[in-house]
């Protein structure tokens, strides 16, 4: 649509109609000094000068990096057929089903995106997505405070740092507790304190698998201590991992959130991302967002409806599941395309590979004088190594050589300011890995 904009005599009658004679008395609550007199804006330009000013500017962006980044978000291969697909206009202009009974192919895209996310954690009920792994993990802990009636929720130290910051903020002030276990890098989730924490006032366990360090644990024995407490289990999981790993589903876990941006999403410097949320049937009723469902109409067709609306704007008001009312069904979309076309084996062939790419990184970085591996439990495609100088500063100097090393842990962990955590995906290859690691070699 073309921008057309409005006349002296229609801003006149605009003012005129709110009661005020002048866009000063319009703007008269404004101190002056915080005014703008003019924009600074330079002289137009033609849309050949405007193209190269624009490719100009894109090329100042580092956009070559081999990367070792991990931490929630991966460099994973995209198929070029997700982004073709996704850029037809009709999945677009559907973007989300404000109005289910008119949008059947955009319920269907997502209740196939809800089926694949069934089947991937091994549980019994998925929503329609949420906006991240951060905030899916939040509303997984509220549901779990609704579900029990209870008040503690206990969090572990190997879930991601800025997951456990968005559960603080959520759980501030609705009336829950917060107990958070130590961080252990490299170790499996201690059993014994967990023991210790659990008592009939916790209503979840919150562990992460793999943890943010990178290690693989089995969670089945801690869902039976959970549940001989009387609390529910949430697990926050890496869905390319659950081509390979046990489902969280079969380890009896009760809630499984995550991060979807590894399943077709670009990295997008932080966004958008895609929030997976699946519970068992219990609790389907507690889940937040829209769920889409398969019935069939009056004249017997199947069709798709949006049902179990319990959100704010709907019926229930201030004694909604969840204040969330939309979903990122345009991600959630790329997601099942993503998934489609990679299918069971493809996922699983995917995953392996990740875990050979670490294994083979480890035991390069692992021959360097002075760096150690801190990882003793099994690792999927992510570990952490300690090196003889701080972290901070090899990532700096590994970004001139054009590598991006991997994330210094001393961000968020006082004290582990030598910890590098190192990330491999099926991009990375054999030799961008020697690269890293002679680079590292040079640098110490």
């Amino acid at each position: 649509m073309s921008f057309v904009p409005h006349t002296p005599r229609e801003r006149g009658e605009m003012l005129a109609a709110i009661g005020v004679a002048s866009l000063d008395d319009l703007f008269a609550d404004i101190p002056p000094a915080l005014r703008l007199e003019r924009l600074e804006m330079p002289d137009g330009l033609s849309e050949q000068e405007v193209y190269d000013h624009l490719h100009r500017l894109s090329h100042r962006n580092t956009h070559d990096l081999a990367c070792f980044l991990g931490g929630g978000f991966y460099d994973h291969t995209i198929p070029a057929a997700v982004d073709s697909l996704v850029s037809r206009g009709e999945f677009f202009t559907a973007y989300t089903p404000y109005q289910p009974e008119v949008a059947q192919g955009t319920l269907q895209a997502i209740f196939e995106f809800q089926s694949m996310i069934c089947r991937l954690t091994g549980l019994d009920a998925a929503n329609a997505s949420l906006y991240d792994g951060g905030t899916a993990l939040a509303e997984a802990v509220m549901t779990a405070a609704s579900a029990t009636r209870r008040d503690t929720v206990v969090i572990t130290g190997g879930v991601n740092p800025v997951y456990r910051r968005i559960v603080r903020t959520y759980t501030r002030n609705a009336g829950l507790r917060l107990v958070e276990l130590p961080a252990a890098i490299g170790e499996a989730t201690d059993r014994q304190a967990l023991a210790a924490a659990l008592n009939d006032g916790v209503a979840a366990v919150v562990v992460q698998n793999p943890d943010f360090f990178g290690s693989i644990d089995d969670l089945g024995d801690i869902a039976a201590q959970a549940h001989a407490a009387g609390a529910l289990l949430i697990a926050s999981v890496y869905p390319v991992a659950l081509g390979l790993l046990k489902r969280p589903g079969d380890m009896g876990v009760d809630i499984a959130t995550g991060e979807g941006q590894s399943l077709g999403l670009p990295l997008g410097f932080g966004g958008p991302c895609l929030g997976l949320f699946a519970v068992r049937q219990a609790l389907v009723r507690k889940m937040p967002g829209r769920i889409v469902g398969e019935t069939v109409d009056r004249r017997g067709n199947r069709c798709y409806v949006l049902t179990l609306q319990a959100r704010e704007q709907h019926i229930r008001r201030e004694k909604a599941t969840s204040n969330i009312c939309s979903n990122t069904a345009l991600c959630a979309l790329r997601a099942t395309i993503h998934l489609a076309l990679l299918g069971k084996a493809g996922l699983r062939e995917q995953a392996e590979i990740c875990v050979r790419k670490a294994g083979y990184a480890r035991r390069r970085l692992a021959q360097i004088p002075g760096i150690r591996l801190r990882n003793r439990q099994p690792v999927f495609n992510e570990f952490v190594i300690e090196l003889p100088l701080d972290a901070e500063e090899a990532v700096a100097g590994l970004l001139e050589r054009g590598i991006a090393a991997g994330f210094p842990l001393g961000r968020y962990y006082p004290g582990e300011e030598r910890a590098l955590l190192v990330a491999l995906t099926e991009k990375r290859t054999r030799a961008e890995i020697d690269a890293l690691a002679r680079a590292l070699e040079e640098l110490l």
